[in-house]
């Protein structure tokens, strides 16, 4: 199961992030299609969410409603809700199915896996968060015991969206990359 987090309050972007666009795709979209490739997939929303969830309705995607009270209890809400189960945030343009389907592979249905990148994959302008030297995504597996970090491979991980810099900054990117 691939459930992809949707639920946030955007604080920082003051706005809903998975309707914003990237490359002319909503952000939600552009994740869902690729997430869909590798298996079975739901959108996890929240009250704070509106826009979000009319977007599912709207394309027919599978959604799901969390109690909405903040990432971390939404996570442990779904883990009990569904077993365990790949995340990938709405705010993550640039993910892959084989992103997906690597973090996939390496799970346990156990462990829970943090995606990270090494810093040296990251690209110089991007601040995502880093922890123990490595820069960490939105992109992890979700399990039931302990929690240990799974390596990607893909530097437009290290892009997630949060202010309206950054979403100016990935539709550049989204265009010259073409996807």
């Amino acid at each position: 199961m691939i459930l992809i987090m949707a639920g946030g309050r955007s604080s920082r972007m003051g706005k809903e992030k998975p309707i914003l666009e990237v490359g002319g795709v909503p952000m939600l979209l552009r994740v869902y299609r690729e997430a869909e490739k590798v298996g079975e997939t739901i959108v996890a929303l929240s009250k704070n969410t509106p826009k979000t969830r009319e977007l599912c309705l709207r394309e027919g995607i599978p959604f799901v409603e969390t109690p909405g009270r903040g990432y971390v209890e939404d996570v442990k809400w779904l883990l009990r809700e569904f077993g365990p189960f790949v995340s990938v945030s709405a705010d993550l343009p640039f993910v892959t199915a084989g992103d997906i389907v690597a973090i996939k592979k390496a799970f346990d249905g156990e462990t829970s896996l943090t995606g990270v990148l090494p810093l040296m994959l990251v690209p110089k302008d991007l601040k995502p968060p880093i922890y123990n030297s490595y820069a960490v995504v939105g992109l992890n597996a979700v399990g039931p015991v302990g929690e240990r970090f799974f390596e990607l491979s893909n530097p437009l991980l290290a892009f997630n969206v949060n202010t309206p810099e950054e979403l100016k900054l990935a539709d550049i990117i989204a265009r010259l990359v073409g996807r």
